[in-house]
């Protein structure tokens, strides 16, 4: 059996591109049951657009499960946008977002396993609060 962690992350800009910061919970999960917070990471991105920050959350994300030696994740986020081109329904288009997914995608391949689902907002309350808490201590 292998090492899983869930991953909720969010990402958010104050204006569309504006003060831009991104968060990633990493949860234990054992038996189909979800546990504690075992990581959290979070980073100001200056300017950016919310689609920016949302792949940044995913990265940083994927690269601390990645760090604590997880070999399967289940990523959660609110993004339906991030979760249907990781899962190849939708194409890349923006040259800006493309780069950014290849970096996600390139961080996944380095997991046995790797699901995503797409959750409400409000499901997604603690990555959400975490990208405010980032944006507020740099603006």
């Amino acid at each position: 059996m292998s090492k899983i962690v869930r991953l909720y992350t969010d990402g958010g800009a104050r204006g569309n591109p504006g003060p831009a910061g991104s968060g990633a919970i990493l949860k234990s999960f054992e038996r189909g049951k979800e546990g504690e917070t075992v990581a959290t990471a979070a980073t100001f991105l200056g300017k950016a657009t919310n689609n920016q920050a949302e792949y940044t959350a995913l990265i940083i994300g994927l690269q601390k499960a990645k760090d604590l030696g997880y070999e399967s994740v289940d990523v959660l986020m609110d993004s339906e946008l991030i979760i249907k081109q990781m899962k190849g329904e939708y194409r890349v288009k923006n040259a800006d977002l493309a780069k950014l997914f290849l970096e996600a995608w390139r961080l996944r391949q380095g997991f046995l396993k790797v699901d995503f689902r797409h959750i409400p907002r409000a499901k997604n309350s603690e990555a959400d609060a975490l990208v405010n808490q980032t944006i507020d201590a740099h603006v």
